[in-house]
């Protein structure tokens, strides 16, 4: 990684403060589990593996807080080039134009500019799992019973920020000397979420196996 990138990741450069663990509690555990294999090299498809002996839901939440944070950070270092006269249209290319609906204030699915809706979106996010009745802390206190399928809903909308890094920005990570730790990411994030059968497989056909290859 480039000393400028250092620099950058090391401001912790995101829209809003990050969503910790515990220490002491079993996300905690599992989340410095999941980042020493991480550290130590191991492969990503191994790393990504529900442990032995643990809950499918407490490994999920770890990952879904832990990729908010890095994705967070990742779209942070580019979002001074990432501008309404820029990036008009949410887009991942001519082919992918996603809309934001939450059903509050935007009830339709509505065309907004990328900085509106990344913005709009990691608020959402970070509603969601700051919500103690949807990802609950304290010990004891069990997972709502639809809390997979928010968290796939979370994870797909997280998908569309790489896919329109990737295609429309990638060049800035480029020059920021940045590729390989975006890289590594979004290979861990594809690896969990087809692991865990998070993500609908067409909603990844913008950035296909194929290219995760060349990556």
């Amino acid at each position: 990684m480039s000393i400028a990138l250092k620099q950058v990741f090391n401001k912790d450069k995101t829209f809003r403060p990050k969503r910790k663990f515990e220490p002491g509690t079993q996300r905690f555990e599992l989340h410095k589990r999941a980042q020493a294999s991480l550290n130590s090299g191991v492969d990503l498809k191994a790393a990504v593996q529900l442990p032995s002996g643990e809950d499918q839901n407490d490994w999920v939440a770890v990952h879904v807080v832990d990729f908010f944070n890095r994705i967070n950070l990742i779209y942070g270092t580019i979002c001074e080039f990432c501008t309404e006269r820029t990036c008009p249209v949410m887009s991942g290319g001519p082919k992918y134009e996603y809309r934001w609906q939450d059903d509050l204030k935007y009830k339709k699915p509505t065309a907004l500019p990328a900085p509106q809706y990344m913005n709009l979106l990691m608020d959402w996010i970070e509603v969601q799992i700051n919500n103690e009745d949807i990802f609950p802390t304290c010990v004891g206190v069990p997972f709502p019973k639809n809390f997979l399928q928010i968290c796939k809903k979370i994870l797909c909308r997280l998908f569309r920020v790489f896919v329109h890094v990737y295609i429309h920005h990638f060049d800035r990570v480029i020059v920021m000397g940045a590729e390989a730790h975006v890289n590594t990411c979004y290979k861990h994030f594809y690896y969990f979420v087809t692991e865990m059968n998070l993500i609908d497989r067409k909603e990844l056909e913008p950035l296909r196996m194929a290219e995760l290859d060349g990556i």
